[in-house]
Parts: structure tokens; C-alpha cells; sequence
């Protein structure tokens, strides 16, 4: 009984969501019924072209062209909820931090907190660890305020773990967009075997921060929708 009432529960919850999603972003609704379309309309032209006047056949390419076209429409709906969501939080303190803790995976292990803050302005430096090797996100309105913040945890890593990558990405006004973000990091060459990133991860504590989080997004709070 527990199981059918927790069902209706989740389904009503992702119909807000998509309510939501169409109403901040107008175009999702018919990218959604564009994917319907397509998926339905191969169906239909597999039956014309290989059902052979088979009424068994033609109906099930049908209800296979149905059934892949309304797939194809909750992950188009799915993905624009994602970059409606992340289009909430983008630009405030704290945003990359969400990302990071509530999307990333791939055997990448991130800081909530971030490494490196300036007090005054909220400047934030934020870091994963993975088979690319370390990782620096800055996040600022621009890369030239946090690029400072950035070398200098650049330099704690280097006499830390001397000779491992080290990238910076910037999610700021001028560099990567907040929904972008994890694919950019996934986009990154692997040049550590998982032993070598054990063995980086625990040299990284040494440089643990004791930092707060800046005023803004809670990143366990925030949670990205699930496709």
C-alpha cells in the first residue's frame, strides 16, 4: 500500500516540475512534442515500410515508435528542468558547490565547501578530484576577479601533489554556463588510474579548508532534476 501511495506522490511531483519548466522556458513544451512527434512518426513509417499490411506488426511498430517518442519527450523535458533549475542559482554564492555535490559523478569526488573564499566580495574557489586529476572551479561574476584565488590554490597543490594536472574552469558571467559545467569537467582527458587518485585525494586533505560556505545556495539543499 505504501508503494502506490508513494507513486502518484512522485509522478504529481514531476508534473510541477515540468509545469514549472514550461513556464520559465516557453520552447521546452514544443521540443518535448517535437521528440514526441519524430518517435511516433518512425513508428509509423516502419509499419509502412516493413509491416507488410501485417495489422499485428503495424500496430506493434506503432506502440514502439509511441513508446520511444514519449521517452525521447521526458528527456527533452528532463534536460530543459535541469538548465531552468541551474538558471535559478546561477551567479549566486554557492551555486558551483550545488553542481558539484548534487551532478557530478564518474568516480569524481568535490568539496560542498568551497577551498578558497574572499571575504569581502564571495569569490569562490571550489575542487574535484578524478581521473582528469584536480580540478579549480572559480566562481565569480568575472574570471579576472577569481583568477588570483585560483593561482594561488594552484601553487598549494603543486608543493601538495607536485606533477599532477591541475585544470581551472571558470563559472563566471564570461566563462562556462552553470548547466555546462559537469560535461566540461567530464570533457577533460583521464590521465590518472583510480590508485593515483586515492593517493591524490589523501594529499589533498592535507589542504583541506576550514572555509564556510559563502551566503547562498545550501548545496544540500539543492538538488538537480533526475533524468
Amino acid at each position: 500500500m505504501a508503494k502506490s501511495k508513494g507513486t502518484p506522490g512522485r509522478v504529481r511531483q514531476l508534473l510541477s516540475v515540468y509545469k514549472l519548466t514550461i513556464k520559465k522556458d516557453k520552447a521546452s513544451l514544443a521540443w518535448a512534442l517535437l521528440a514526441l512527434a519524430l518517435g511516433v512518426g518512425f513508428g509509423i513509417s516502419l509499419a509502412a515500410f516493413f509491416g507488410g499490411g501485417n495489422v499485428f506488426s503495424n500496430t506493434l511498430f506503432i506502440i514502439s515508435g509511441s513508446i520511444t517518442g514519449i521517452l525521447a519527450a521526458l528527456i527533452v523535458m528532463s534536460r530543459r528542468a535541469e538548465q531552468v533549475a541551474y538558471s535559478q542559482i546561477e551567479g549566486q554564492p554557492g551555486a558551483v558547490g550545488a553542481v558539484l555535490s548534487s551532478s557530478l559523478r564518474k568516480n569524481y569526488t568535490s568539496s560542498e565547501m568551497p577551498v578558497a573564499v574572499n571575504p569581502k566580495t564571495h569569490d569562490a574557489v571550489y575542487r574535484t578530484v578524478g581521473q582528469a586529476g584536480i580540478v579549480l572551479i572559480g566562481e565569480a561574476p568575472a574570471s579576472t576577479r577569481v583568477k588570483s584565488l585560483v593561482e594561488d590554490e594552484k601553487k598549494k597543490i603543486a608543493r601538495i601533489a607536485p606533477g599532477v594536472p591541475v585544470h581551472t574552469i571558470f563559472a563566471t558571467g564570461d566563462g562556462v554556463e552553470l548547466h555546462r559545467l559537469t560535461k566540461e569537467i567530464y570533457k577533460l582527458k583521464k590521465q590518472l588510474n583510480r590508485a593515483e587518485v586515492a593517493v591524490v585525494r589523501k594529499r589533498l586533505d592535507a589542504i583541506g579548508s576550514s572555509l564556510p560556505i559563502p551566503k547562498g545556495i545550501d548545496p544540500k539543499k539543492f538538488r538537480a532534476p533526475r533524468r
